[in-house]
């Protein structure tokens, strides 16, 4: 069981730079980076909320379950 995170789609969707997307939700491009690339092992509800408010999406948008 994975989760997939499609973070890349919804920026590209948008029009949007992850570098912007960091500056508006408050956390490091690096941290995002760690995020987007499905490296990170646990993501706050807050980050979450962010990212749905500034990209206006839902969490099953940039969110994905997956079995292996």
């Amino acid at each position: 069981m994975m989760i997939e995170v499609n973070l890349d789609v919804m920026l590209s969707k948008r029009k949007m730079s992850s570098g912007e997307l960091a500056a508006q939700i408050g956390i490091t491009q690096a941290n995002l980076s760690i995020l987007k690339t499905g490296k990170a092992k646990a993501i706050r509800f807050s980050t979450l909320e962010a990212i749905c408010r500034v990209l206006n999406c839902q969490p099953a948008d940039i969110l994905v379950f997956k079995e292996d």
